[in-house]
């Protein structure tokens, strides 16, 4: 462990700074991150791609197959209804019949378009994994500690296996032996190696990945077949794709609503010939797909398979869509301090004299005390007394000794031309400076209680046996992160941050970071407590983690996203993985689980919404020469009965189209309160969609009439 760690531990109950974060190991991942292009699983693709576009054409017509479209029981009724207008068109042909036949055909069509483009982006990323794995040569040690070679599909789970640099991993597992460079790129598109070693929470490695450097031991952890490479092909194709409950719950609605209307259009029929009006068999089922929800049952399913592909342009892959679901309607936020609400990392933000000296005497000896500390803690005094003093970096000439820091002792610094200079845990150069013959000022106490309750830490600073001043080391809270915790709030999402701290340390960094709470001092049993605790309140909590130690916590929480630096107990444990190991992604999986639910109701509202309109333009076109009363709803004044039902049937399919790039992209997500977004959804869906269909269809029946159809 690092020096600076282990001194600014001591002096808080709290882990050393980047615990939790895969900040320490790769401090440029933002920057490779931001600058990924098409690199990794998030492979960013245009919504129409023409790859894409080719293979959902071709998937809108194998889709076809009545054992697939009977999982869509709207759906599965217009295919039925175009068979059926199909035979009628054939034994009475006439530009009406088959131009409802064709129509309803191309509704069933682009509907299966619309699920095949949004499965299309995630087989595209999935052919592009599949290129990335090779078949692997495993050096397998024996019982006797030989090495034999074997293909990587014969290892199984408990084998170990060694891997030198240049060497790729053979398949999941956990480091027992040895510290290695290893680039993931292959699954995170990062271009940075990290740093993989045995014990703690860093000791995970995955299939297909290269070692750069050193030689590790690596234990397999997985099947051959169920690696998380197979797993991710699987997940991002959309191959294990199941239902919500959520998604069930409004298909049996749809489904509810698709068989009430079918007695009430067949007696239609009967109805008609009572009032000596002639009403076809086509007519019927063109006006039975007009009334049942269509638009919807047409783009549910891409809806869903969307948002878990926007999942992935993130870098993180949901193992269901239950839990892109379940994010949606989470009230509860856990989130780590470090790493997630501050940098990651304690900076020296001030030097604080003592007994006369000076603010420049302290960063002199500050500095001189770091000039051997590679922390970012240290390098960040150098870099602060450059700054306020342009005291640069010395040359250190003559005998000088640097002394380490020691857990005995929690202080280290340098022995220079007979002066000793310490920094280090306040007590621990209390103590050091009185063994020393020296005294301690009397405003030194208040000075390092002042900088406890404000959530920073002190390291006191001294030379041979004097007391010179504090250094104020800060936890950094992230730019922008409090306007974030802001917008969830108004969402009616309660944050809560979780650290080692001590309460006093939690308390003042969970001020200055807006959180709502905090748990102070947290142990994987008391993060347990905390998540059943909002659970039996009927709330659901979402949390990261990358340790052994979270996955009980992560289990138990709805929304569990685990790091993929983390270990493989952790990752098994949640129900999302984030391969760029950035536990800020769980605001952004919390955003794109709403998106997904205000997509989904905004697109359900619009379909109701549609069918209300539809009633008005096809029912008095159809009746009002047999009942003249009907006349006063016919606000349209549409030519005919028989370009009624047509102009409606072509709007049916082609809305469908219309809002295929909706259903793919998401409604877009605006932080406001349950009420705001349902008066939103009802005032553009809702209206939108009674008044769109009102001119859609009208417009359409203006063009049958000028080309003489009708």
């Amino acid at each position: 462990m690092s020096e600076q760690v282990d001194e600014t531990s001591a002096a808080t109950t709290g882990p050393g700074p980047g615990a939790g974060s895969a900040a320490g190991e790769n401090p440029l991942a933002g920057e490779h991150a931001a600058g990924r292009g098409a690199r990794g699983v998030a492979q960013s693709r245009s919504l129409f791609d023409p790859e894409i576009l080719r293979s959902a054409i071709a998937g809108s017509f194998a889709k076809l197959d009545p054992r697939v479209q009977v999982r869509n029981p709207v759906m599965f009724v217009v295919l039925v209804g175009s068979v059926v207008t199909l035979v009628e068109a054939i034994a009475h042909p006439s530009i009406f019949t088959w131009g409802i036949t064709i129509w309803l055909f191309l509704t069933v069509v682009f509907a299966n378009f619309a699920e095949a483009m949004a499965e299309g982006r995630g087989k595209a990323q999935a052919d592009t994994l599949r290129r990335m794995r090779t078949e692997t040569a495993a050096r397998r040690l024996g019982a006797a500690g030989g090495e034999e070679v074997v293909p990587a599909a014969a290892l199984a789970k408990g084998d170990l296996v060694v891997c030198e640099a240049g060497d790729v991993i053979p398949s999941d597992g956990e480091i027992v032996e040895g510290v290695a460079s290893v680039d993931e790129s292959a699954i995170t598109g990062e271009s940075a190696p990290v740093i993989r070693e045995s014990g703690g929470d860093r000791s995970a490695v995955t299939g297909g990945t290269k070692v750069l450097s050193d030689r590790i031991v690596v234990r397999i952890t997985a099947e051959p077949g169920k690696t998380f490479m197979d797993r991710m092909i699987a997940l991002v194709e959309g191959a294990n794709r199941q239902k919500t409950p959520n998604e069930i719950a409004l298909n049996i609605l749809l489904a509810a609503l698709t068989v009430i209307f079918i007695p009430v259009v067949v007696v239609l029929q009967p109805f008609g010939s009572y009032a000596h009006g002639q009403v076809s068999v086509v007519t019927l089922v063109g006006l039975l797909v007009c009334l049942i929800p269509t638009t919807i049952g047409a783009l549910l399913s891409a809806i869903g398979i969307a948002g878990m592909d926007r999942l992935v342009q993130r870098n993180v892959l949901a193992m269901s869509g239950r839990a892109v679901e379940a994010a949606g309607d989470v009230s509860t936020l856990l989130l780590d301090k470090t790493g997630t609400i501050t940098l990651g990392n304690r900076m020296a933000s001030a030097f604080l004299p003592v007994g006369g000296h000076s603010e420049e005497e302290v960063a002199a000896a500050a500095q001189l005390a770091s000039l051997a500390d590679e922390t970012p803690e240290g390098r960040s005094i150098v870099v602060l007394a450059k700054e306020r003093f342009a005291i640069r970096e010395r040359e250190l000439g003559g005998a000088h000794t640097f002394v380490p820091f020691s857990a005995q002792t929690r202080m280290s610094g340098l022995d220079l031309d007979g002066h000793q200079i310490r920094k280090g845990a306040a007590e621990a150069v209390r103590r050091w400076v009185r063994e020393q013959g020296g005294s301690i000022p009397a405003e030194l106490e208040g000075i390092v209680e002042r900088i406890a309750k404000a959530g920073s830490t002190p390291l006191v600073v001294a030379d041979s046996g004097e007391v010179l001043g504090v250094v104020e080391l800060k936890d950094v809270v992230k730019q922008g992160i409090k306007e974030r915790f802001e917008q969830l709030r108004a969402i009616g999402i309660r944050t809560v941050m979780i650290t080692g701290d001590n309460p006093l340390t939690a308390a003042a960094i969970a001020a200055e970071a807006g959180v709502d709470d905090y748990l102070a001092e947290a142990t994987p049993e008391a993060k347990m407590e905390l998540i059943k605790a909002e659970q039996s309140g009927g709330k659901l909590v979402a949390m990261t983690g990358d340790g052994t130690n979270d996955a009980p916590a992560l289990a138990q929480a709805d929304v569990g996203v685990a790091m993929n630096t983390g270990t493989s107990a952790a990752k098994e444990a949640g129900n999302m993985v984030d391969l760029d190991s950035n536990p800020t992604k769980l605001i952004d999986v919390v955003e794109i689980g709403k998106q997904l639910l205000i997509t989904r109701g905004a697109l359900t509202t619009f379909s109701i919404a549609n069918d209300i309109a539809k009633y008005f333009a096809i029912i008095p076109a159809l009746f009002a020469a047999t009942y003249p009363q009907l006349e006063a709803l016919n606000v349209m004044r549409l030519h005919s009965p028989a370009s009624a039902v047509l102009s409606a049937v072509i709007f049916n399919a082609l809305i469908i189209v219309a809002l295929i790039p909706l259903a793919l992209r998401g409604v877009r997500f605006r932080p406001s309160s349950a009420q705001s977004i349902l008066r939103r959804n009802v005032w553009i869906y809702g209206v939108g969609g009674v008044l769109l269909p009102f001119i859609g269809i009208k417009v359409i029946d203006l063009i049958l009439t000028a080309t003489h159809l009708y």
